[in-house]
């Protein structure tokens, strides 16, 4: 396979999902023997991907200013400069600008152009630049489904779903109870303490993550003489602390803020899953994929959440029996006794949802493009 330019476009590289993709893609590329190249803001993980091997640019691609249009040329003048084979963009400004860019260039030297869905952004004209991809990745098969359901001239042909991966070296299977992982657990709060089964739900201190589900459901296991204790890592953070206040409050109405532990993020988020016994996925809105599900069933803990967006579609495929439909909170406490009394045994193999399945197929579909190009242009 040749040599391929991939660019890829995004606004900053803080932190988040769309970013930790554009990273592993990076990388992919680099190991394959390609040139990498990423346009944003830049931020805290540019040493991370230069590091990788792959080069940065910065342009301010993702400001919502009638500034960044300034930009267009810019990036066509990269475009041209490096010989882009594949520009792909991962956010709906960043898209819009590069499409603008790579659609003023001659058809003969013009990029390939590539979106991905990452979310279940609102439909409307300012997002429906992500459909108009020469191929369009959607992280999940909701997404796909989103996308036509909303943007019907949309052409399904274009669409190609390529989950989220994860590495499943960083998500090692634990044994069950792991007494160790456990005994840190305690250790990261006195609420954690004790012998009974121990509920996770990681996310950040938003309504949106279903805290106040959990809580709910920690007090009603409680009060069927189940000994459960509940850990809420990254839901206390800065700028939440009256929402923190009010998680707090709640518990104490309803008998359970002494099995209640509210903690900032943790950097061994395997280490937490390994502790518990039960993980929760409980967001009030769906979301486009899961990471929480795999990363958990890959270290062997079973998950009980509600059966919408990218979470339903994952339990579904991988464990269906913690799929509750979404806000039955009956069901949802019979779903949690059961994976509490009667755990399911370990999985069989989830190998559509590794990173080195998700770094292949964008690699792969990468050379489609590329390969049609060069046909197209043959002599």
């Amino acid at each position: 396979m040749r040599r391929l330019t991939v660019v890829q476009l995004l606004p900053a590289l803080e932190s988040g999902g769309v970013e930790r993709s554009t990273l592993e893609i990076a990388d992919a590329l680099v190991r394959a023997g390609h040139r990498a190249v990423v346009v944003s803001a830049g931020g805290r993980l540019e040493s991370a991907l230069r590091a990788a091997g792959a080069e940065h640019i910065t342009l301010d691609i993702g400001r919502k200013s009638l500034l960044t249009l300034r930009h267009v040329g810019a990036l066509r003048r990269l475009f041209a400069d490096i010989g882009a084979d594949i520009v792909h963009a991962r956010s709906r400004l960043p898209a819009w600008i590069g499409l603008w860019a790579v659609r003023g260039m001659p058809a003969a030297s013009r990029p390939r152009f590539v979106t991905t869905m990452h979310g279940l952004n609102s439909p409307g004209r300012y997002s429906a630049v992500m459909t108009r991809g020469e191929r369009v990745i959607c992280v999940s098969d909701c997404v796909r489904r989103y996308l036509l359901q909303h943007y019907p001239q949309a052409d399904p042909g274009k669409l190609a779903v390529i989950p989220r991966g994860i590495d499943p070296a960083q998500f090692p299977r634990a044994p069950h109870p792991d007494r160790e992982a456990r005994a840190w657990a305690a250790a990261q709060h006195p609420a954690l303490a004790g012998d009974g089964p121990l509920l996770l739900l990681p996310g950040r201190g938003t309504r949106l993550k279903g805290h106040g589900d959990a809580i709910a459901l920690l007090a009603r296991l409680r009060t069927a003489d189940i000994d459960a204790r509940l850990w809420m890592p990254g839901a206390r953070e800065a700028g939440r602390e009256q929402y923190v206040l009010d998680l707090e409050a709640e518990a104490r109405r309803v008998g359970c803020a002494d099995a209640l532990a509210i903690t900032p993020p943790t950097t061994e988020i395997a280490r937490a899953y390994a502790a518990c016994d039960l993980v929760l996925q409980l967001s009030r809105k769906p979301e486009a994929f899961g990471r929480t599900v795999i990363e958990s069933l890959s270290v062997g803990r079973p998950v009980v959440g509600w059966a919408h967006g990218g979470v339903g579609e994952l339990l579904a495929d991988l464990q269906p029996r913690g799929a509750v439909p979404a806000f039955d909170e009956d069901r949802l406490f019979d779903a949690a006794m059961a994976m509490l009394t009667h755990p399911s045994p370990p999985l069989a193999t989830m190998h559509a949802y590794t990173l080195r399945a998700m770094q292949d197929a964008t690699l792969a579909l990468y050379h489609d493009l590329a390969d049609e190009r060069s046909l197209a242009h043959a002599p």
